[in-house]
């Protein structure tokens, strides 16, 4: 038995025939760029977050480099985050001049919103939360210390699109919700892709200007912008995919209940599911002791895994110069060291995860 980590093969078998018909009705008309597609797409991932406005853009990075600038982000300023992330969270941060400031994670790899007030400083401008894997930190302590401090909540919600907290969606919790629509996400493109979700108004303007060059209109450019649009085939071919998020997610879900159901050992620290979250799980990640060994044996067993992610942001050689000491992030480190990811996606049967699980528990006795 093979088991892919992502199937985007078979996604693509199964819509090729829609999603052909429906490049080609794009491609066959003058506007490739914007257009009716890309407002659809907008009005209904307003909707689906359940706020005011939504911008399509061209990746979930772009969409945290706009959100900070329209945050007013400045040179020197501070960016409270967590260091087990993907690199672009930090990486926008460091690229608009700020300074990352990260906070230790819990065993559930969400910030320790307990240490978050000792990072606070004169100079902390903002609270980038990591959704990871489609999980929401808690946001009821978090939001208390925002509102304390007057410190606005940047949503990096890449991963967690149909994502709750107490049934308010991810990208409606902070001032803005950023969101990739990558291949592997829950919600994906035929390539990079991403947009932003805000229910104010000045950010949605600032954002949307930025995305395109800084136009107010055709011919008036308000500030220097960038290239950031979300083109029109992906918007279109997006629009399709929502009709199938919810079923996907619910797939994933039910996936993971199986892993829970059927990983019998003891050795394996799985998450429990917190009842103020809805979980979309865009990953299903264990912890567990020799996890490279346990990678190894999966692969040989026609089982293939993932790490996310393997070597944390703050003791990569990209960050040396911020000069963050080894050991101030002791849950971030540790976990690094355990964590493994298990195929969860939409197109695995029951009979697989049997298989998976029946393997982790041989593995571990």
């Amino acid at each position: 038995m093979k088991i892919p980590y992502v199937n985007l093969n078979k996604q693509w078998n199964t819509e090729k025939k829609s999603l052909l018909k429906i490049i080609d009705q794009v491609a066959s008309k003058n506007l490739w760029v914007g257009g009716g597609e890309v407002q659809k797409f907008e009005k209904k991932i307003s909707k689906i977050c359940k706020t005011k406005y939504a911008v399509a853009l061209n990746s979930g990075t772009d969409a945290l480099t706009l959100g900070l600038f329209s945050l007013v982000i400045k040179r020197g300023d501070e960016v409270i985050t967590t260091s087990n992330s993907f690199i672009a969270s930090t990486a926008t941060i460091v690229h608009i001049g700020a300074v990352p400031v990260f906070v230790d994670v819990l065993d559930n790899q969400l910030i320790d919103h307990t240490k978050i007030e000792d990072k606070i400083t004169k100079k902390t401008k903002a609270i980038m939360l990591v959704h990871l894997g489609g999980r929401i930190a808690n946001i009821d302590y978090i939001k208390k210390i925002s509102k304390k401090y007057k410190i606005p909540i940047i949503e990096d919600a890449a991963q967690s699109i149909g994502s709750k907290y107490r049934n308010k969606p991810a990208g409606s919790i902070g001032e803005i919700g950023c969101f990739s629509a990558h291949p592997l996400k829950n919600l994906n493109a035929l390539g990079d892709s991403g947009y932003v979700t805000t229910n104010n108004e000045i950010i949605y303007k600032t954002v949307k200007s930025l995305s395109n060059h800084g136009h107010k209109n055709r011919d008036i450019v308000e500030r220097f912008g960038h290239v950031s649009r979300m083109d029109t085939i992906q918007a279109a071919i997006l629009n399709y995919r929502l009709k199938n998020l919810n079923k996907n997610i619910l797939k994933r879900r039910k996936n993971a209940e199986l892993y829970r159901k059927y990983i019998k050992t003891k050795k394996v620290f799985i998450t429990t599911e917190d009842s103020n979250v809805y979980n979309t799980y865009h990953t299903f990640v264990i912890q567990v002791d020799r996890r490279d060994q346990l990678k190894k044996f999966l692969y040989k067993k026609g089982i293939f895994t993932s790490i996310h992610y393997p070597i944390p942001i703050h003791l990569q050689p990209a960050t040396k110069k911020l000069k963050i000491k080894t050991g101030n992030l002791k849950m971030t480190e540790i976990q690094s060291k355990k964590i493994i990811t298990l195929p969860v996606n939409q197109f695995l049967s029951e009979k697989e995860i049997k298989y998976i699980s029946k393997m982790i528990n041989i593995f571990y006795g």
